[in-house]
């Protein structure tokens, strides 16, 4: 901590209180406590209390299968370059909704693509109903996504693009590696692949606990969302208190409090993971680092990034606290015919955020277009 900006504020506020008295600065520190938790309550009353709601006109399901659909953006692309418009796949987590990349009308990184001629397909995986709760993640991958590949292949009637976020970034990998007659370039938004790079406690901490989880997923046969959002924010238990401070401090109207919560009802609105996924997500790749170790299989066969054949463009936010870039790092070093841009976001920023468009947009779009 030495030379650091905390170390700093740390010596500066012992002296400052060194002569005062002990009750003194009980007191003190007791009325700051007060303050904040009251504040704390005001901000999470005036969240819910917003009039915001989503309400986007939706694509079109060309595809549905269980709990799993197919949907289709192509009534955003102007008519004019519809016929010419780049076919994308999208390939979103298990973990969270689909619609973190089509957030709003300010906030949609498929809308924004769609209007400048690139044709996006999301997956959206939907909550797992009784036909997903025995899925792992070769049943999502062989079984659901490359049907839908197949379906999106066939309406089409060439190869396509892919993009992955995230854990959707390890799935498309593993479609690609298996199709690579209907992939001509694959995308990978923030893709983990090296578990144990960066920062190897935050995954020795996951795997410790899940143990625990099990008698939580019991006859349901998932981990619920509620469980899953309380892993995630455990790696930083006060994120949650400063950004409702500093909702707080917002004018209600703003654009910047209608952006938060549209991005806090898209956390609130999580899925539950299947007992098969969480296990193979969780010990394999997090506890085993399967991935990184060059050991992980999906339906039988290797995952091995270095046989991919099309070429590959990895977003590796440099601000990332869910996924640690060296971890994503180690995937994008495995690709052989791979760019890389590294901008300066967090994880959800990258596709969410005002520095979105601007710095990482643009370059994935110029890239998409150089493919299709």
């Amino acid at each position: 901590m030495n030379g650091s900006p905390l170390a700093a504020r740390h010596v500066a506020l012992a002296e400052a209180v060194a002569d005062r008295p002990l009750e003194d600065l009980n007191g003190v520190l007791e009325r700051e406590i007060i303050r904040r938790a009251e504040a704390f309550g005001e901000a999470v009353e005036r969240y819910r209390r917003h009039p915001y709601r989503r309400d986007l006109p939706p694509g079109e399901a060309i595809w549905r299968e269980g709990s799993t659909e197919l949907v289709d953006y192509g009534a955003f692309v102007p008519s004019a370059s519809r016929a010419d418009a780049v076919p994308l796949l999208v390939v979103p987590s298990l973990v969270n909704r689909a619609y973190i990349l089509d957030l709003s009308a300010e906030t949609s990184l498929l809308r924004w693509l769609a209007a400048r001629g690139v044709r996006p397909f999301l997956v959206d995986w939907g909550r797992p109903g009784d036909v997903e709760r025995e899925f792992g993640l070769a049943d999502y991958v062989v079984g659901r996504l490359g049907r839908a590949l197949e379906r999106l292949t066939a309406a089409v009637d060439r190869p396509v693009l892919a993009l992955g976020y995230c854990m959707g970034g390890i799935l498309a990998l593993g479609l690609a590696l298996r199709h690579p007659e209907k992939l001509q370039g694959l995308a990978l938004l923030a893709t983990p692949w090296d578990f144990h790079a960066g920062d190897p406690t935050q995954a020795a901490l996951l795997t410790a606990t899940f143990p625990a989880l099990l008698p939580a997923m019991g006859l349901a046969r998932e981990l619920s969302a509620d469980v899953l959002q309380t892993l995630f924010t455990s790696q930083d238990p006060m994120l949650v208190l400063r950004k409702y401070l500093a909702f707080g401090r917002l004018d209600p109207e703003s654009d910047r409090a209608r952006r938060f919560v549209a991005l806090e009802d898209w956390l609130n609105d999580g899925v539950p993971l299947t007992k098969a996924v969480a296990q193979e997500s969780f010990l394999s790749w997090y506890g085993e680092n399967l991935t990184g170790r060059g050991k992980w299989q999906l339906g039988g066969r290797t995952v091995t990034p270095s046989a991919l054949a099309c070429p590959s463009f990895c977003v590796i936010p440099s601000q990332d606290r869910i996924v640690p870039p060296a971890s994503a790092e180690a995937l994008a070093s495995a690709l052989p015919r791979g760019a890389v841009l590294r901008p300066a976001t967090g994880h959800i920023g990258m596709v969410a955020s005002l520095k979105a468009p601007k710095q990482v947009w643009p370059p994935l779009l110029e890239w998409l277009q150089s493919q299709g």
